[in-house]
């Protein structure tokens, strides 16, 4: 698919994976549209690219059905669509103070995996109102970010597995059932990213997950997930698979 002059939504722009996702489309000439819980980062990140920002919670579906409406009445419908929201959370089950984690599990799944879905819908059904851009029909591609932990999940992240685990599943049914309209479907599986969600992680805990990433043995850089973002949307026969970005790591049990 064509970059330049297309329309691309990125949610989570503001920042991370998604901010680099956003530029790099811009320099390639797309027309760039990002969606980020910040309202106020959400437009200064999009103004610095030429485009325009909404403070949008994925998880409400009339406010992302409301950016979407804007989007094509402003710009036209969005070809790319790349889902980067997401929240990051740590939280035993079973913690020591004996309390509940049913709510912050609900709270992750309806970030991360709802949130997902929300923009997928929405965005398929955008899509499928427009006219094909090639002649093998296609309509567009939207990319969800999953992670690592959807295989390997460490303690405290049984929401967070969870919810990429979610992301996961649903990649290949949505490929193909969106197939007849000329939607791709992908998923990206970060393993760990130079981002505000793993800023916080203590330095053991850092130095234990860099001692099983084979090669290249550092962080992830945002810049390599943009690249692998511009090589799904150029490939026309990257359809409804999972890519693990991650350099072989496999996540230590804690």
């Amino acid at each position: 698919m064509q970059i330049d002059t297309t329309v691309a939504v990125i949610t989570g722009g503001a920042s991370g994976l998604g901010l680099a996702t956003a530029q790099r489309l811009a320099e390639q000439g797309a027309r760039i549209a990002i969606l980020d819980v910040s309202h106020a980062a959400a437009t200064a990140a999009a103004q610095a690219l030429g485009g325009i920002g909404f403070g949008v919670d994925v998880s409400d579906a009339d406010a992302v059905e409301g950016a979407f409406g804007q989007i094509c009445d402003q710009w036209d419908v969005p070809r790319i669509v790349v889902s980067c929201a997401g929240i990051g959370t740590a939280q035993r089950i079973l913690p020591r103070d004996g309390m509940l984690t049913i709510d912050s599990f609900a709270k992750t799944l309806n970030v991360n995996l709802l949130g997902s879905y929300t923009v997928m819908n929405i965005a398929a059904r955008a899509m499928a109102s427009a006219q094909p851009l090639d002649e093998d029909g296609s309509r567009g591609v939207i990319i969800n970010t999953a992670s690592v932990a959807f295989e390997d999940g460490q303690v405290g992240q049984a929401a967070y597995a969870a919810s990429k685990g979610g992301v996961v599943s649903m990649t290949l049914p949505a490929a193909r059932e969106l197939s007849r309209l000329g939607i791709r479907v992908m998923a990206i599986a970060p393993g760990l990213f130079e981002t505000a969600m793993s800023a916080g992680l203590p330095d053991d805990i850092r130095a234990d997950i860099l001692k099983n990433v084979p090669f290249p043995n550092r962080m992830g850089d945002p810049a390599d997930y943009a690249r692998l973002v511009q090589q799904i949307v150029e490939n026309p026969m990257l359809n409804g698979t999972v890519i693990r970005l991650d350099g072989a790591t496999r996540m230590p049990f804690k």
